[in-house]
């Protein structure tokens, strides 16, 4: 793309030098390590890299052309604006040729449930022969391809990147997992949301956000960043959980037509006769003063949950209810969520990825449902995170769990035996708990102690493949720790080796 049309999408911006008419822009970066001959860079003034410092390193490796915040004395035209991550949005939107405008994009925003709720939407389109894409916690996903990624949500530039792609692959309707990081952050500006999707909202990432109100208020900039134009060939719709204060608030933010979905408050789509077992969830679905009876292979009501935003997107997408039911009841589970560990054994083990208070409840409250025997509770809090929840964590295993091994999560910079200093703080000196910093030794404990017809949660990191220590990630992976447990110590008959 020529330069001086790539630039003319900034309205306000100062030139160092004339660009040629002849330059031509191959690529976007603002990674000096992407860099190739006819690179666009843009200095990101980031937390722990100023991309300023290496404008000449980007020159030298063939930028030939910067957007900048502030002076930089390079030899290439730079175009100063005042915000760099805007202009990158912006510029990443035209140079890609507005991919999100060219096929569905679903946003999932919310505490808990929203890598699940975008993998049930993603395989409820599949079910319909469309070619889907999936962003997320867990991967990038274009059609049937796999790649790695380093936030939940990308950066604006792989996102755009990402977009073209599935355009390019005849992606239909891509869902993707929306942080409220990506939101203050602007990552996804430039993207053309069609349904966006609020989960819940509970306790999670203060250390950012600071307050709970700060937190709720980065949610609602999905939706009201839906626009305020009313355009019948590309509708736009706001999916709410109005079992949740923030969602039936939500509603004032949007100027896009609304879905509500709950248990507990009147809904357009509503569950009742809710009944759990660890086999699946079973409910009657309530919409348009019509009944339709709901089997799930997923257990617990805040599954319940997660499969009425998943109906609720997919109707408003076009497809039929019967239709869209007979998909969720094909579903075994996402990985890492409420994930169930096969083997001989005769007690059950789950691994998920709850790690805030609210999942953590969840998820117990799930098992209490349904259990006959003791539940043992594998939990910890990960380091360089909100320090607050520690302790309410410590507070929701001790009530709901029979048993409880406090142990590390991804401890990150911070010390793992001072991160379980802080979680069993507010506990009494008569509590009965264990503190196990080794996770291996922790899950390895639980196996060793559990009787049939005993349940074990492994909670905190779910699909997760590795253990952040240091800066370092370790290959760690809870399932693969407790199938070892498992065979290591279990011979049946709740025998142990």
């Amino acid at each position: 793309m020529k330069a001086t049309s790539l630039i003319a999408n900034l309205q306000l911006k100062r030139l160092s030098k004339e660009i040629a008419p002849t330059l031509e822009i191959k690529s976007i970066t603002q990674d000096t390590r992407e860099i190739k001959a006819g690179s666009l860079f843009v200095c990101i003034s980031g937390a722990l890299f100023d991309g300023h410092k290496f404008a000449q390193e980007a020159v030298e490796k063939g930028a030939v052309l910067l957007i900048a915040e502030k002076p930089i004395d390079v030899e290439v035209p730079v175009i100063y604006v005042a915000n760099s991550n805007r202009a990158m949005a912006i510029l990443a939107d035209a140079f890609y040729e507005h991919p999100s405008q060219d096929f569905r994009v679903v946003g999932v925003t919310g505490t808990n449930g929203k890598t699940t709720i975008t993998h049930l939407i993603d395989q409820i389109f599949r079910d319909h022969q469309e070619v889907t894409g999936v962003i997320g916690t867990m991967y990038r996903r274009i059609g049937d391809e796999i790649f790695e990624t380093k936030n939940t949500t990308p950066d604006s530039l792989t996102l755009q990147k990402t977009f073209a792609e599935m355009r390019k692959k005849q992606v239909t309707t891509c869902a993707i997992e929306v942080s409220s990081h990506s939101l203050v952050q602007g990552r996804v500006w430039g993207t053309d949301f069609d349904i966006a999707v609020f989960t819940n909202l509970s306790q999670d990432h203060l250390e950012y956000h600071h307050t709970m109100e700060e937190y709720a208020h980065a949610k609602s900039l999905l939706f009201s960043q839906l626009g305020n134009v009313y355009q019948p060939e590309k509708p736009k719709f706001a999916i709410l959980n109005v079992d949740d204060a923030v969602g039936r608030d939500f509603q004032k933010m949007t100027a896009a037509e609304i879905m509500t979905y709950g248990i507990e408050e009147k809904a357009d789509f509503r569950a009742t006769s809710i009944k759990i077992t660890n086999r699946g969830t079973s409910f009657d679905l309530l919409f348009a003063e019509k009944s339709y009876p709901v089997h799930l292979q997923l257990a617990g009501k805040f599954n319940v949950l997660n499969a009425l935003a998943a109906i609720a997107t997919a109707y408003v997408a076009g497809i039929e209810l019967d239709s869209i039911i007979c998909s969720l009841e094909s579903i075994a589970g996402v990985r890492g969520r409420f994930e169930l560990v096969q083997g001989e054994q005769d007690f059950a083990v789950v691994v998920d990825y709850a790690h805030t208070p609210d999942g953590l409840l969840n998820v117990l409250n799930t098992i209490n449902e349904f259990k006959t025997g003791n539940v043992y509770c594998v939990v910890g809090c990960g380091g360089d995170r909100d320090k607050t929840k520690r302790p309410k964590m410590a507070r929701i295993a001790m009530d709901y769990a029979d048993h409880v091994i406090f142990t590390s999560d991804n401890p990150r910079t911070e010390d793992p035996a001072t991160i379980l200093e802080d979680v069993v703080a507010e506990l009494g000196a008569e509590e009965e708990y264990q503190l196990i910093v080794d996770r291996h030794v922790a899950i390895e404990e639980a196996v060793k102690q559990a009787q049939k017809n005993d349940v074990i949660l492994i909670a905190g990191k779910g699909h997760e493949d590795y253990q952040i220590i240091g800066t370092t990630k370790h290959h760690f992976d809870d399932v693969e720790e407790a199938k070892k447990a498992i065979a290591t110590y279990y011979i049946g008959n709740s025998s142990k080796k």
